[in-house]
C-alpha cells in the first residue's frame, strides 16, 4: 500500500497544481482541466486562456479537485464538482436519453504525472475527492469511467478512471454510456463535523487499487 497526502485545490495549492500542469504542456493539448466547465475548450482557445479561466475559477471557489502529493510535490488530481460547475460530459446525447435525475456531484477526470502512473495515484485522488464531497455536505456522486476488462489500454488515456477502481470505492454501475464507458454512482453521506476552512490540512491516505 502506498501512502499519499491529499489536499483540496484552492489558492494555497494552486502553484503546485500549476507546476504539474505546466510540466505536461498544459495537459491534453493545453486543457488546464477546463473541458468539463461551462467555458469548455476548443480550437479558438489557447492554453493561456484556459489557464487564466481555471485560475479565475479557483480564486472564486468555483473549481474543485483533490490533489495528490508525494512529499511536497503534486503528482496527480481528481476533478469533481456540483453538476452546474461541471455541466459538460462526453457521450452527452446517450447520457441524456437515459437520464432520470441529475446527480448532486460529478467526478469528471483524473490526471497523473507520467512518472507516477500505475502507482495508485488515481485511487488516492478518488478517495480524496469523496472525502471532500462528504465535508461539503455529501449527496449522490456520479462519474463516467471506462471498462478496460479484457483490453489493453494505455494509462495515459484513462483520464476518466476505470470502472474497477470506482467499484473498489463503493460505486455501482448504473447504465452503459458509449462502447466502453459506464455511468457509475454512489451516495456519499455528509460528514458529521468538519474542520473550519482555516484548519483544512492535508491528510495521508492509502490508495486501495491502481
Amino acid at each position: 500500500m502506498t501512502g499519499f497526502r491529499v489536499r483540496p485545490l484552492d489558492q494555497a495549492t494552486w502553484p503546485d497544481f500549476e507546476r504539474l500542469v505546466e510540466s505536461h504542456n498544459g495537459v491534453w493539448g493545453g486543457c488546464w482541466c477546463m473541458a468539463f466547465h461551462a467555458e469548455g475548450v476548443g480550437r479558438t482557445k489557447t492554453a493561456a486562456q484556459n489557464r487564466s479561466e481555471k485560475d479565475h475559477r479557483v480564486r472564486e471557489g468555483r473549481a474543485h479537485a483533490a490533489l495528490v502529493y508525494d512529499g511536497s510535490t503534486c503528482v496527480g488530481w481528481c476533478q469533481f464538482g456540483p453538476t452546474d460547475e461541471l455541466p459538460r460530459i462526453k457521450h452527452r446525447r446517450a447520457y441524456l436519453q437515459g437520464l432520470g435525475a441529475l446527480p448532486d456531484w460529478r467526478i469528471t477526470c483524473f490526471f497523473v504525472d507520467s512518472e507516477y502512473r500505475r502507482r495508485r495515484v488515481a485511487s488516492a485522488a478518488l478517495a480524496g475527492a469523496l472525502h471532500e464531497i462528504a465535508g461539503l455536505g455529501g449527496g449522490t456522486v456520479e462519474s463516467y469511467p471506462e471498462d478496460i476488462e479484457g483490453r489493453a489500454v494505455s494509462a495515459s488515456f484513462l483520464h476518466n478512471g476505470t470502472v474497477s477502481m470506482f467499484e473498489s470505492h463503493g460505486f455501482e454501475r448504473i447504465r452503459r454510456l458509449g462502447k466502453h464507458h459506464w455511468v457509475v454512482a454512489k451516495v456519499v453521506p455528509g460528514a458529521s463535523h468538519r474542520a473550519p476552512a482555516s484548519g483544512r490540512s492535508s491528510r495521508t491516505m492509502a490508495a486501495r487499487r491502481p
